[in-house]
């Protein structure tokens, strides 16, 4: 189903106007000195609020949730311009792959434009 925002024009005519760019960000990181799963939990929840106070985006641990040296992050943004969305998906990568605790192993990264189904 395609959604398209319209508006009308000064001659009444309907015109496509902008629409809102989703940007999404899966990071694989791998922790270092962790032996626990509540060790884990003391790393990954303060890179998820950091990420979520410093960028304004949604955040949530979203996998290897048994795995106790390992962590999946995802990441969305909404944002106006695909430009955007890409500059803020570039500094939370950037963010996290400088924290020293741990090791970024893979970035997978989606842009959902107005124009898709």
């Amino acid at each position: 189903m395609r959604h398209t925002m319209t508006s009308r024009s000064s001659n009444g005519r309907r015109t496509a106007r902008g629409g809102a760019y989703i940007g999404s960000l899966t990071l694989d990181i791998l922790l270092g000195d962790v032996r626990s799963l509540k060790q884990k939990r003391s790393v990954v929840r303060p890179i998820v609020a950091e990420l979520q106070r410093r960028f304004s985006v949604s955040v949530a641990e979203t996998g290897e949730h048994d795995l106790y040296r390992r962590a999946e992050i995802g990441i969305a943004v909404v944002a106006s311009t695909a430009a955007h969305c890409t500059e803020v998906l570039d500094t939370c990568e950037r963010m996290v792959a400088g924290r020293p605790e741990i090791e970024l192993l893979s970035a997978r990264r989606r842009l959902f434009s107005p124009e898709e189904d």
